[in-house]
């Protein structure tokens, strides 16, 4: 029996336009979500304070109130200034400090740079108990972590896919929506909202509290999801000059964002940068602090549109570049999600091209014993975006690929991974239903999407005045499952020394955290985000000629010694189409041993 208002696609039949959602308890290769919490200690100076005094009783010599009392109470014995309650505390004082016997444990709530104290909850007698939390709002996933304000543990963390996926599968797509319904923006941002009091209720349920125990969340975004989170129309994102509606940090209540928490909770989101580089860049900027240091740090988030931040503690240029939704699997023929069945590791034989790959859910390489029983229900299904970088790097090693990307149709004559696909050839990853073949129209998307990355990155360089970067840190759920030198092989990014290459996980995530255990780093990343350059790549007239050079394997003009020192790369110039300038490959004559292998496919 399906519940109310749920159809089965095979048995609806379509009238008109629709938005199709998979409910995820219907789901059975549900995206792999992974933004765990690192094990980073941080300082704690947390903006709830948890104060557990004794009050004077009433007197009728005295006549002060009892919040009057109370607020006397907490300036004496923790050194407060001025104090303020919060309204819905007015009708409650007077019964908690009898049930308490004057004795109450208050919390207050004083952000770094506020000059009063918000009285926010009061409970009876003695409370060693206050939570927070720190969210992460990603396009395609959102992270959440429970966290003790007393310890700074995490309790818990939860994740789950962003139900506006429904809307628009990339940002600009959501974009669109809200521009074409009316009630989008809406939609949109009440899907979102329920999506995190879930998540709310999951950590609480999985840690043992109650919700009225949270007093303090801090949210990080992108813009476009920032601005939905917070119930604002992003259509000014959708074209130039890409103006924000609010760029600075954020403080509201909890109730304003329709959160179900503790009646006095507040809620910080960290500035945005500028533009598409968001509150999430900001969070990675305070988690990594490339400001507090003297090496140049390169920080990367792939994504749909790469977040790129350059700097040291001098300066600190950021950028986004428009980088797609290839990495994610789209625009690729066997491309997906991360999922159970998708191919995430790709290794390539160079003497007989032949192929060996793991996939998610499974421990095994495809040539070890007991491969295809270790696959379950899922089988092998495609490739997700670690997978899709590692074959392309594969098989530009091992001499299927020229360093213009083209698929060499020659070998097709003596290997039979080297297939016809109509005038192009493609490459045979896996002969298993379904087949999954690399094509050279996904080597295509691959590089044009690396070469916006690379040419967004060159950019900041050369507004740094320097060559090379002293480290590189991936940022994000998906970078953690990037290999750095096939991202390097790929020319994703600049040589580097492979061990200063590293993933930082869920950074955006570590940032929230830090805001939420330590009021001094809201202060932090809101004046070094005031210092923060924003280069915007569309309008840098040198931004197309990275970009047709970046178009090549790893790049058409950059040299890459320390990549060079690790991995034997290909000779330069290899057998393949000479590229244009645009970077793609002008057509040419087959060889003699294409004409053959096309004779023999036909």
């Amino acid at each position: 029996m399906l519940p109310a208002a749920r159809r089965l696609s095979c048995s609806a039949t379509i009238e008109g336009d629709l938005v199709v959602d998979v409910p995820q308890d219907a789901v059975i290769n549900a995206q792999v979500v992974r933004k765990d919490a690192d094990t980073r200690v941080i300082e704690r100076h947390p903006a709830v304070h948890l104060c557990y005094v004794e009050v004077e009783e009433p007197d009728m010599h005295k006549p002060l109130g009892d919040l009057d009392r109370l607020k006397t109470a907490l300036q004496k014995d923790w050194g407060f200034g001025r104090i303020e309650a919060d309204a819905h505390l007015l009708s409650q004082v007077q019964a908690i400090l009898r049930q308490g016997n004057w004795t109450v444990t208050a919390a207050l709530y004083q952000d770094a740079d506020d000059d009063i104290a918000r009285l926010v909850a009061l409970w009876p007698g003695l409370k060693n108990e206050a939570y927070g939390l720190a969210c992460d709002i990603g396009s395609t996933t959102i992270a959440m972590h429970l966290v003790s304000l007393l310890s700074g543990r995490v309790v818990t963390s939860a994740g789950a896919s962003n139900p506006q996926i429904r809307f628009g599968e990339d940002l600009m797509s959501r974009v669109s929506y809200v521009m074409m319904n009316p009630d989008g923006r809406e939609a949109m941002t009440r899907a979102v909202r329920q999506e995190i009091s879930k998540l709310v209720q999951k950590v609480a349920d999985d840690g043992g509290i109650e919700r009225s125990d949270i007093l303090d969340a801090v949210f990080v975004a992108n813009p476009i999801m920032h601005h939905l989170f917070l119930g604002i129309d992003p259509t000014e994102l959708g074209g130039a000059p890409f103006a924000l509606a609010v760029s600075g940090a954020v403080r509201l209540r909890a109730d304003d964002l329709k959160l179900k928490l503790n009646p006095g909770a507040r809620t910080y989101l960290l500035p945005c940068i500028a533009g598409h580089v968001g509150a999430d860049a900001a969070a990675v900027t305070l988690s990594e602090g490339p400001h507090r240091q003297d090496e140049m740090m390169l920080i990367v988030d792939v994504g749909t549109n790469a977040e790129i931040v350059l700097g040291n503690r001098a300066r600190v240029v950021a950028a986004s570049s428009p980088t797609g939704p290839a990495f994610e699997g789209a625009e690729i023929s066997s491309g997906q999600r991360a999922a159970p069945g998708a191919i995430e590791r790709v290794r390539i034989d160079r003497e007989t091209l032949a192929p060996r790959f793991r996939v998610i859910g499974s421990e095994l390489w495809s040539d070890e014993p007991g491969f295809p029983g270790s696959l379950g229900q899922a089988g092998v299904t495609g490739i997700c975006g670690s997978g899709i970088i590692e074959v392309i790097a594969e098989m530009y090693l091992a001499g299927i690929i020229s360093e213009d990307g083209v698929v060499d149709g020659a070998l097709a004559v003596r290997n039979p991974r080297i297939v016809a696909e109509g005038r192009t050839f493609s490459y045979v990853l896996s002969e298993a239903e379904p087949r999954i073949t690399i094509t050279q129209n996904d080597v295509r998307a691959i590089q044009l999407a690396k070469a916006a990355l690379y040419a967004g990155t060159k950019l900041l360089m050369e507004k740094q005045g320097v060559k090379t970067v002293d480290t590189i840190r991936f940022a994000g759920a998906f970078g953690s499952f990037i290999d750095p030198q096939y991202a390097m092989v790929l020319g994703l990014i600049p040589d580097c020394h492979l061990d200063r290459v590293s993933a930082v996980g869920n950074a955006a995530g570590t940032g929230a955290r830090m805001a939420l255990l330590n009021r001094n780093h809201r202060r932090e990343i809101e004046e070094t985000v005031r210092r923060i350059e924003k280069i915007e790549t569309a309008l840098e007239p040198r931004f197309q000629e990275h970009f047709v050079h970046a178009m090549a394997l790893p790049n058409k003009v950059d040299p890459f010694p320390k990549l060079a020192e690790q991995v034997q790369l290909p000779p330069r110039a290899m057998a393949g189409a000479p590229a244009d300038e645009t970077g793609a490959a002008r057509p040419r004559r087959r060889s003699r041993e294409e004409r053959a292998a096309r004779r023999r496919r036909d």
